[in-house]
């Protein structure tokens, strides 16, 4: 439930509403704004304990949380999250952009890229280090090493990482190199793992599963948010259709309609979503018109080479060009982005 404060309330007042919902058994979640705060109670509510709060000074009214993912609900988080990732925010006014290749494939290769990405306008690297593949005989990723191969173009280049984690036994080990920990798609409803990187205090990039609702994916983001960590992103990378002509329907419908229900920063992923770098332009643009706050495009030197989703890898001056498409239509939505100034390695 909600607990609306009246907007004369005083800390004190604010402060006994809070210890009585906890003696009641209820987790707490403040939200101040300019006008009135409001108090967040998740628990197991009864018509006493309504009443009791009810009565209590300060107390303007009660509102009951309509939505099953309470904690990503706007309901009890009016204002927008921004997660914070380095000097780059999440949720703000800037569009993001994450780019890198689909899976960390060689030192150069990854260091090249990353180069490439961060001189067109990329400001958070990524990069697969586990592959889940759906083949066991593809390519699996470089495991260990390719979270060292990631750390290094950090330090080199001064880019947050994003990489993905499979395993509840793999958190933490991953979360010793990599900035952003990403749930895929397969994960989605893996709630081992996504309670595992609740409790591990870095920002979690969590994909929408291939076959299910906008409220499953919510509800999957809260089993992060009630673990504690409430850096949470957001990402849609297409769901499975009947359609053949692309790899996913890559759902933008999506994008305003997660804006409505929830407060958690949403960006889309246009090279899953469609699985050909011919599509990857129009869909990066349609995702900032539609609200999306960055995107996440997979990039490679030699596209033809690469040992993971070579077909939707964009080439670098197929990026480049994107990028320099940005700006104009960023200001067009009442958005921001500016290609990041040069970086002299370290």
């Amino acid at each position: 439930m909600i607990v609306v404060m009246q907007h004369d309330a005083t800390p004190a007042q604010i402060e006994e509403v809070v210890r009585r919902l906890r003696q009641f058994g209820f987790d707490i979640h403040l939200s101040a704004g300019v006008e009135r705060t409001i108090v967040g109670a998740i628990g197991d509510k009864t018509p006493a304990v309504i009443e009791t709060i009810e009565a209590m000074d300060g107390v303007e009214k009660i509102v009951p949380i309509l939505h099953p993912f309470k904690l990503a609900s706007r309901e009890i988080h009016p204002d927008k999250t921004v997660v914070r990732v380095g000097s780059v925010e999440i949720g703000g006014p800037e569009i993001v952009v994450m780019a890198g290749p689909c899976a960390v494939e060689s030192e150069a290769q990854l260091l090249a890229t990353a180069r490439l990405v961060r001189a067109a306008g990329a400001t958070i690297l990524r990069g697969g280090a586990y592959k889940p593949r759906t083949s066991p005989y593809s390519f699996q990723g470089l495991a260990e090493e390719g979270l060292k191969i990631l750390a290094l173009a950090r330090e080199q280049l001064g880019m947050p990482v994003v990489t993905e984690v499979l395993s509840p036994r793999d958190v933490e080990l991953v979360a010793q190199y990599a900035d952003i920990l990403q749930i895929g798609a397969r994960n989605m409803q893996n709630f081992s793992l996504l309670r595992e990187v609740g409790i591990v205090r870095k920002p979690v990039l969590l994909k929408r599963g291939m076959a299910n609702t906008i409220e499953e994916w919510l509800m999957a983001a809260e089993y992060i948010l009630s673990s504690g960590n409430s850096q949470v992103i957001l990402c849609e990378r297409g769901i499975r259709t009947f359609e053949t002509a692309t790899r996913n329907t890559l759902d933008l419908s999506s994008v305003p309609v997660v804006r409505d229900l929830s407060h958690l920063p949403l960006i889309v992923d246009p090279s899953h979503g469609t699985g050909k770098r011919q599509y990857v332009p129009a869909m990066t643009r349609a995702a900032v018109a539609a609200g999306a706050d960055g995107v996440i495009i997979e990039v490679h030197p030699h596209p033809e080479q690469a040992l993971s989703d070579g077909p939707q890898s964009l080439t670098p001056e197929q990026f480049s060009e994107l990028m320099a498409s940005l700006p104009a239509l960023a200001q067009a939505v009442g958005r921001t982005y500016t290609c990041p100034a040069p970086v002299h390695e370290r």
